[in-house]
């Protein structure tokens, strides 16, 4: 079984650069942020149901299978950017045009990255790597603070 630590330590691999980190600090939570605002606009089946919520709980429960303090870190943002989401709906416009906006734009800067470190997203080898990246800036953040996870 792969453990968080080998996750980590594989998504690290294509994330050596200091502007790729850089950028990645910047693209990650804007990635996570608009997607969430992006599901918040899905229509769920069962009344009172949201889809970014839904979404929060499952990946809480695939990092809870990794690591708990990560996965209560992550469920805490999760919580925090579903907040937010409120405030991304006031800007002027629709809300899935801001968040469509911000989630290309943080993509395009995501390859930016990757292009300057001269290695390919981590993704294209490993769809799981998708969910690992927001891990891999909590767990920098939880290491800073001497957080064991």
């Amino acid at each position: 079984m792969t453990t968080v630590q080998d996750w980590l330590d594989a998504y690290g691999e294509s994330h050596q650069d200091p502007v790729n980190k850089r950028i990645h600090w910047v693209c990650v939570p804007a990635i996570m942020l608009s997607l969430l605002a992006l599901l918040s606009l899905v229509p769920h089946p069962v009344p009172g149901v949201r889809w970014h919520l839904v979404v929060i709980v499952v990946a809480a429960a695939y990092y809870a299978t990794l690591s708990l303090p990560l996965a209560i870190g992550m469920a805490a943002l999760g919580a925090l950017m579903s907040a937010a989401i409120p405030a991304l709906a006031a800007l002027p416009g629709p809300l899935w045009v801001a968040a469509l906006i911000i989630f290309v734009a943080a993509w395009i800067g995501q390859f930016i990255g990757h292009r300057i470190e001269g290695k390919k997203p981590s993704f294209l080898e490993d769809v799981q790597f998708l969910l690992i990246g927001p891990m891999w800036l909590l767990a920098h953040l939880y290491r800073r603070m001497g957080i064991s996870y």
